[in-house]
């Protein structure tokens, strides 16, 4: 049997001593992977390879935890705790998030009405902080502040080596139901919902008075099960099934064979090419890298110049009190246009568990909308009109976003929204040098 706590403190040291003999400088993590949607300005960086630090450590069902090293893919944390009977509390959608990432970042799904964001979930996290020394930092240890600071820190102030998170003991199948709601019963419905004993909670707003409210439960069996992973796409399904069975594994990837429903900007969706790409390439992956090979060429901008158009992409997850959620969803209507929207809802924040940089605190309950696409205009407009409009109708609602993607803030109103009165003091105190960068830097400035 490998002695796997060796093995993981032989790997500890390795990324410790990487990190204290790298030159002066600013540092970024090496990823061969990335869900961010939000480049980077070029420039010099140190690059820290953390890629061995990609596995599932340990586990106890009955206690109700999982030990992963930061770098483990939730494709790969999902397969190990399912083959024990349970899973993580909650599991992003897409394959190739980690686990680390998600700690650092905002990580949500259907589970999260009852069991919060990711770091929500987490009991313990090591962190080698930017120095090179690594800490072990839990709610109630010497570096509480650290663990409540971390999340929505993005590589700020650390990176995750280990983390200890919640799993739920689960069944082979999810028992799914569909029900099409006009707009003035879907925030109610969708309300009741989570205060009820379904396992999972989410919905799709298709079109102005289109949404459809899913709720799954766990059962022993299911009738039949749908396969979504290759011909059959599931939010399709969405509007023609009223219930569903699918096996937990699926249920669980149910949005990365089609990246939700983005995959029809590659024409992934056409049955032809669909077929021609195979089972195989049909997930987040594929998409992913298409989406950076555009990025860099600049392709879908320059098709929409010699159209005469104009493009801003709006890549967005967006957190809103319920009592404002259907006032937030007609400005979406009225002023952004991008359809389908994903919405998820999540539990607000807990006493004694308040995470500065992410704070939940204005509602019990929350409306995440995600929605990513493109608009395009016949008359060129300020840059980035759009991705503005939305982060002051979010701040207006009493809001917050995540910060995966491009952000526009000036640096008072991010200051207000993300806590960095909180963030300067554990800036201050876990990365005096400032060999990692400023927060506000990374994800606003893009340096």
């Amino acid at each position: 049997m490998r002695d796997e706590v060796g093995d993981h403190r032989a790997r500890v040291a390795e990324a410790a001593a990487q990190l204290r003999a790298a030159p002066d400088g600013p540092l970024a993590l090496d990823k061969r992977t990335s869900n961010l949607f939000r480049d980077r300005q070029r420039g010099r960086r140190h690059r820290l390879d953390l890629g061995a630090l990609n596995h599932v450590l340990a586990q106890d069902p009955a206690a109700g935890w999982v030990d992963a090293e930061g770098m483990t893919t939730y494709e790969d944390l999902v397969a190990a705790t399912l083959a024990c009977g349970t899973m993580p509390a909650v599991v992003p959608q897409l394959k190739t998030i980690t686990i680390g990432g998600a700690a650092a970042g905002v990580g949500i799904e259907a589970t999260s009405f009852r069991h919060g964001l990711v770091h929500d979930t987490l009991r313990e996290i090591e962190v080698l902080l930017p120095g090179g020394e690594v800490v072990v930092c839990s709610p109630d240890n010497d570096y509480s502040d650290l663990f409540f600071g971390f999340p929505n820190s993005y590589g700020t102030l650390g990176y995750a080596l280990r983390l200890r998170a919640a799993t739920l003991p689960v069944l082979p199948v999810v028992h799914l139901r569909h029900r099409r709601l006009d707009t003035e019963r879907f925030f109610d419905e969708l309300a009741a919902a989570c205060a009820s004993d379904a396992d999972f909670v989410d919905g799709v707003v298709f079109a102005r008075g289109e949404q459809v409210l899913s709720t799954g439960h766990f059962v022993p069996e299911g009738r039949w099960r749908s396969d979504y992973t290759f011909e059959n796409i599931y939010w399709r399904s969405l509007r023609v099934r009223e219930e569903d069975f699918l096996a937990t594994g699926d249920y669980l990837w149910r949005w990365d064979t089609d990246w939700f429903w983005c995959s029809r900007n590659f024409g992934a969706q056409q049955p032809l090419l669909r077929r021609l790409l195979g089972r195989g390439r049909l997930n987040s992956r594929t998409y992913t890298r298409w989406m950076r090979f555009n990025a860099r060429w600049r392709l879908a901008q320059r098709l929409a110049r010699w159209r005469g158009r104009y493009r801003e992409s709006v890549i967005q997850d967006v957190d809103i009190p319920w009592r404002h959620a259907p006032a937030f969803l007609d400005f979406l209507h009225r002023e952004i246009g991008i359809l389908p929207v994903w919405i998820c809802p999540v539990r607000g924040e807990l006493p004694g568990r308040c995470f500065p940089l992410y704070r939940l605190a204005a509602a019990p309950l929350y409306v995440n909308f995600g929605f990513w696409d493109a608009i395009e205009t016949r008359r060129p407009l300020e840059p980035a009109h759009f991705n503005r409009l939305i982060e002051q109708e979010v701040l207006r609602r009493e809001g917050i976003k995540s910060l995966y993607s491009d952000s526009f803030f000036t640096r008072e109103a991010f200051a207000q929204s993300y806590g960095m009165a909180s963030y300067e003091r554990l800036k201050r105190k876990y990365d005096p040098q400032r060999r990692a960068p400023d927060l506000y830097d990374k994800c606003v400035r893009r340096i």
